[in-house]
């Protein structure tokens, strides 16, 4: 009787770590690809910004896409947490070598 309790709680489990990948690594994502897109968009700073956080939209809906495709939820978060960690040093890098902010 206890094993049919617990059984539910594991699909469940999944679900909410999926949903959580798309909602939280995927704003991580799109957050960290703004910041590097503004670096390299080679266009007037207030535009370059413009420019990248109107794509994050497209990005944000991948992301979640994504998540969801992923063949298990551990692959979803890799798939979220390690572009976000690779986004996020090399704006730090574009900062560190211009020594200032998009």
């Amino acid at each position: 009787m206890k094993s049919a309790s617990i059984a539910p709680q594991r699909p469940r489990l999944a679900i909410f770590s999926r949903v959580s990948a798309a909602v939280f690594g995927g704003y991580l994502l799109t957050s960290a690809c703004i910041v590097f897109l503004s670096y390299i968009i080679p266009i007037r700073t207030a535009e370059a910004v413009l420019t990248a956080t109107l794509l994050s939209f497209a990005l944000y809906t991948g992301a979640v896409i994504w998540v969801f495709a992923a063949p298990t939820a551990g692959r979803a978060w890799a798939g979220m947490l390690l572009p976000t960690v690779a986004l996020g040093l090399a704006s730090l890098g574009f900062y560190l070598a211009t020594g200032s902010a998009a």
